[in-house]
């Protein structure tokens, strides 16, 4: 089996659990008052993941080196994602569900960015397909990314403006 193929559904099966978790948290929040704001741009994210995905494994060819050095770096980002997830623990989510009146989380790496998982998920995009020296997917994705990380920022900000400190 290739390292690429391994890596490739590896990295699937870890998103298809954190969309497992994040919809399990979304239904709680919502019980509890949580209203989901700007749904319209969900879609876009399973396009761009999903596609992300499928171009590495399309493009790559199977016997490709693995550079070890950009894998370390996917794998210290995993870390950091985890640090969000642990962090932001039954408000994490994939979705901008806010309660109105909770206080923001300011633990973890809340502590020194706005949006720590973003910052994660962006360096993810970038890296990932530099393991496999696919320069040209890293590029492409990552500036897919930022249009819709723009526009997903920008939302989840108006989002939690009333529950931001004056």
């Amino acid at each position: 089996m290739s390292g690429v193929l391994v890596i490739v559904v590896l990295v699937g099966l870890l998103r298809i659990g954190e969309v497992l978790y994040a919809q399990r948290n979304a239904r709680a929040l919502i019980a509890r008052g949580g209203v989901e704001i700007g749904g319209a741009h969900y879609p876009l994210f399973f396009l761009l993941h999903g596609g992300w995905l499928l171009t590495l494994f399309w493009v790559v060819p199977a016997d490709t080196a693995i550079r070890w050095a950009w894998l370390g770096l996917f794998l210290l980002l995993q870390l950091g994602r985890l640090w969000v997830v642990i962090s932001l623990g039954p408000y994490w989510t994939t979705r901008v569900i806010t309660i109105p009146g909770e206080p923001l989380v300011r633990r973890g790496p809340y502590r020194f960015l706005r949006h720590p998982n973003y910052l994660v998920v962006a360096l993810e995009i970038a890296v990932l397909p530099l393991v496999f020296d696919a320069w040209p997917v890293s590029l492409v994705f990552s500036l897919l990314n930022a249009a819709l990380l723009a526009w997903r920022i920008r939302v989840e900000d108006e989002a939690l403006a009333s529950r931001r400190a004056p």
